[in-house]
């Protein structure tokens, strides 16, 4: 593998995600610590060749951090979700019950009021 198929793989991880947390964002704590890319030499051949592993070896670790930190991710989101959805439908119910009262009032004045219109217009 040369190690312009590893730098090309390697950039494909999310650049700003490094940046949001060094800024002190989110972060999956049971993930450990984000590997550091290492410092590639390609002074000798055999520099290179060191190299290629260093890259070979943090692109490994790099994709298994990310799969880490993408599923505690998403349970974390989807653990959220749930509870947005709990609170929606705990609002929802209580301003349909609300409505729904209103409406029956509606309804309750609208015959009382009726009958009336008719108990006058009939004399």
């Amino acid at each position: 593998m040369s190690l312009a198929t590893v730098l090309a793989a390697v950039a494909v991880l999310p650049v700003g995600a490094k940046a949001a947390y060094a800024a002190g964002s989110w972060s999956a704590a049971d993930c450990g610590t984000e590997p550091a890319m290492p410092t590639l030499d390609v002074s000798t051949v055999e520099h290179y060749n060191a190299s290629v592993d260093k890259a070979t070896a943090y692109q490994k670790a790099a994709r298994a951090y990310n799969t880490c930190v993408a599923k505690t991710a998403n349970k974390q989101e989807t653990a959220i979700s749930n509870e947005a959805k709990e609170k929606i439908a705990y609002v929802h119910e209580g301003s349909a019950a609300v409505q729904k009262h209103i409406a029956a009032n509606f309804a309750h004045m609208t015959a009382a009021l009726k009958a009336g219109s008719s108990k006058f217009a009939a004399k």
